[in-house]
């Protein structure tokens, strides 16, 4: 599978059996979005037609939502590939630990704009609890979605295949609710509650590294120039994942940054082709 054209810049590996990040920088990020959304179409229909079913982590923010609206679009009218989004498993990245019917909430915006509109089966849809529901701490709501993560996994596997998850990243390099020098950029646990966040809400429930780097596929998406010094920190080599957790995530198959050529701006040029200003 690969995205629509743009400018790739990146291929190989950088590790034994760990593929290079695969980037794709588009003009700008209703560009982004669209390709995006194309390309999640595909990789989803292909892991359908190789598994009779697909599962896509999923993440919040102005980017992500607009992916989940070209989907969308892309249900209504399909050009190419198309999706049984009844055999489709959502699970997200992060959530705020606010109530159920908080617009704050991930869960709130994904079904808005994607979920409801083409039909996700009830039982296929794996939100993390909301803090009026069953569980009053956001620890027993991370042990929770742990547990239901195991639950979907073949046995002796805390993660079930996970074949595309989708990530955003803050301007300081933070990942789902992964921050810079928290608890989280350290924990082992598939699934963490995290308090103090220093982004509001302050009180979350995140995937971990563990889970997040158990994925099939990592896509990274990020607009904006105000997120390009973080890009480019977040790629060179050797950067530590406890100072830029962005650092720190890689899919088992992929992992790719897909970028507006503002987050890139500060990228430096393949060998043989001038810097882009």
């Amino acid at each position: 599978m690969s995205l629509p054209p743009g400018d790739r810049v990146a291929t190989g590996l950088d590790a034994p059996g760990r593929p290079t990040p695969d980037i794709v920088i588009e003009p700008d990020a209703g560009s982004l979005s669209r390709a995006v959304a194309a390309a999640l179409v595909a990789r989803l229909a292909a892991a359908q037609a190789v598994h009779g079913s697909a599962s896509v982590v999923l993440t919040g923010g102005g980017i992500g939502t607009a992916v989940l609206e070209g989907v969308a679009g892309l249900a209504a009218e399909p050009v190419r590939e198309t999706v049984d989004w009844a055999a489709v498993d959502v699970w997200w990245g992060d959530e705020r630990f606010v109530p159920a019917d908080d617009d704050e909430r991930n869960e709130t915006g994904a079904r808005r704009a994607l979920l409801d509109v083409v039909g996700v089966p009830a039982e296929r849809v794996h939100a993390m609890p909301p803090s009026d529901g069953e569980f009053a701490e956001p620890e027993d709501a991370a042990a929770w979605y742990a547990a239901e993560l195991a639950a979907a996994a073949p046995d002796g596997r805390a993660v079930p295949r996970l074949d595309v998850l989708l990530l955003g990243m803050g301007p300081e390099g933070h990942v789902a609710s992964i921050f810079p020098e928290s608890p989280a950029v350290r924990d082992e646990r598939p699934v963490v509650a995290v308090r103090d966040c220093p982004k509001p809400p302050p009180t979350r429930v995140s995937l971990g590294f563990a889970a997040i780097n158990a994925a099939e596929e990592v896509w990274l998406l990020v607009s904006g120039g105000g997120k390009a010094a973080a890009v480019a920190e977040a790629l060179a080599e050797g950067t530590d994942a406890v100072q830029l957790p962005a650092a720190g995530v890689h899919g088992v198959r992929a992992t790719r940054w897909l970028l507006d050529r503002a987050a890139a701006d500060r990228l430096p040029a393949p060998p043989g082709q001038p810097r882009r200003s």
